[in-house]
């Protein structure tokens, strides 16, 4: 079962920007982790889109991508899709064996995540002098 992705490297740099950028530069560089996060999130969600099994579409619709300053996620599910976590976890009592389509998601991406978290944070990295 996957687990949620660590990235080496992207609290230490959120560490040196609070500590050496003027305010203005902080706001614009934690703009920027953001859609780094968010990018990343949105890897995995368009894989999470093939994956989900699709009865009447709902639940695909459902999946979505954020992106935080200091995470990305994502999530599937809303007050009028509520059966998100009994397709995804299983629910045993009702026989719906789990389809861990955003864990898959991960895993088939994980790679590809990785390698924009490297490419984004390198980036960051130059850009505001923190090596």
């Amino acid at each position: 079962m996957a687990k949620a992705a660590r990235i080496e490297g992207h609290k230490e740099v959120r560490k040196k920007i609070r500590g050496i950028l003027d305010e203005m530069d902080q706001q614009a560089a934690r703009g920027e982790l953001k859609n780094m996060n968010q990018e990343a999130a949105e890897i995995v969600r368009k894989r999470a889109l093939g994956l989900v099994p699709v009865v009447t579409g709902n639940l695909r619709d459902t999946i979505r991508a954020a992106g935080a300053q200091k995470s990305g996620r994502v999530r599937a599910g809303f007050k009028r899709v509520p059966y998100a976590g009994p397709i995804h976890f299983g629910w045993a009592s009702r026989n719906i064996e789990p389809n861990l389509f955003l864990y898959d998601a991960l895993d088939q991406r994980r790679h590809e995540v990785l390698q924009h978290y490297d490419q984004q944070l390198d980036a960051l990295i130059k850009k505001y002098g923190l090596d």
